[in-house]
């Protein structure tokens, strides 16, 4: 007679789907980890019962190293950048999409050397159970802190220079070339240029598709004005251009903060908008809705982008390689241009 063969054991996936939870929860509630509802944990142990799952213990000892927490860093020197409306977007989509895989959110600065002795010391102990980062410089260590990381790394954003594995990103080469496009459709000529910092892939990228629909237009673009994506730097960067080229009339600026300043400096030198200057921003974010005249503007999934770069960590955590994601943008017609 031949023999039967041997019982398959329940694996944790098969917990976790019985138990209703994600697999990385079912783990975190094998282990007593934190950051686990009652409702879960009580959930992941009659499914173990109902199942009669036994951990694997080289799984097991792996598994309590989890933290239950997942960090955002960026790549700046100020805390209030975490208000800033793009940031403050990004951590909303970021924190619903942790949430819903029972993990919190760790926000860390790593612009300075002390701070970015911190991320160099999360990484290396694992302090967290995955890392976002954004707003990488050319030239950022933080790259080369995420290369020899022994944990998930995603990049929101690519960084100057590489292209990472795991990165969510949005087209900004074609969001720009559609924004200087819409400018040329409405027979402005001299259209302008107020990039980002030229030393992240943002900048860069932007200023590339403004440069390739001035040329595709038989139009001469403008050199780079930089600006720091403040309404400051927008305002500045403005009042430059009309100093030197008093005949500019369209500005397509690297995102809304910029924009909104150079609406201003518009005005202030007794130029009308749209009729006289043109202008265009990048984000959509509520400013663009509320500036004098509302901004015409590049829409980007801002939420989106922040819920995506965590869905993508989640999925490393959970043993996944998920692939790279590029998210549309669109263009948001009203006032301005």
């Amino acid at each position: 007679m031949a023999e039967a063969a041997p019982r398959r054991h329940p694996t944790l996936d098969e917990v976790a789907e019985r138990a209703g939870v994600s697999r990385s929860v079912a783990s975190r509630a094998l282990n007593n980890a934190p950051h686990v509802s009652r409702a879960k944990r009580e959930a992941v142990e009659r499914a173990v019962r109902q199942l009669g799952y036994v951990p694997n213990p080289t799984a097991r000892a792996l598994a309590t190293r989890q933290t239950g927490a997942a960090a955002l860093v960026v790549s700046g020197e100020d805390p209030s950048i975490f208000a800033d409306p793009f940031f403050a977007r990004v951590i909303v989509g970021a924190s619903a999409a942790l949430d819903e895989a029972d993990l919190h959110l760790m926000l860390c600065l790593a612009a300075s050397d002390r701070g970015r002795k911190r991320v160099e010391e999360l990484l290396r102990s694992r302090g967290a159970d995955g890392v976002m980062l954004m707003a990488l410089r050319e030239d950022d260590p933080l790259v080369r802190m995420a290369d020899e990381a022994r944990m998930p790394v995603v990049f929101g954003g690519r960084p100057v220079g590489s292209v990472p594995r795991w990165y969510v990103d949005v087209d900004n080469v074609g969001g720009a070339r559609e924004a200087t496009e819409h400018l040329v459709s409405l027979g402005r000529r001299r259209v302008a240029v107020i990039c980002g910092r030229l030393d992240t892939e943002a900048g860069r990228a932007r200023y590339r598709g403004y440069r390739d629909a001035m040329l595709g237009a038989g139009l001469d673009p403008f050199p780079p004005l930089e600006g720091d994506f403040t309404e400051r730097s927008g305002a500045a960067a403005m009042a430059a251009l009309l100093a030197e080229h008093p005949d500019v009339d369209g500005v397509f600026a690297a995102n809304d903060n910029m924009a909104v300043g150079a609406l201003r400096t518009v005005r202030e030198a007794g130029r009308r908008v749209p009729a006289d200057v043109a202008v265009v921003g990048f984000d959509d974010l509520t400013v663009a809705q509320i500036a004098d005249p509302p901004l015409t503007t590049v829409h980007q999934p801002v939420e989106a982008l922040g819920r995506e770069m965590a869905r993508m960590l989640v999925a490393l955590v959970n043993g996944q390689d998920p692939t790279p994601l590029v998210l549309p943008t669109r263009l948001a017609v009203r006032a301005s241009a």
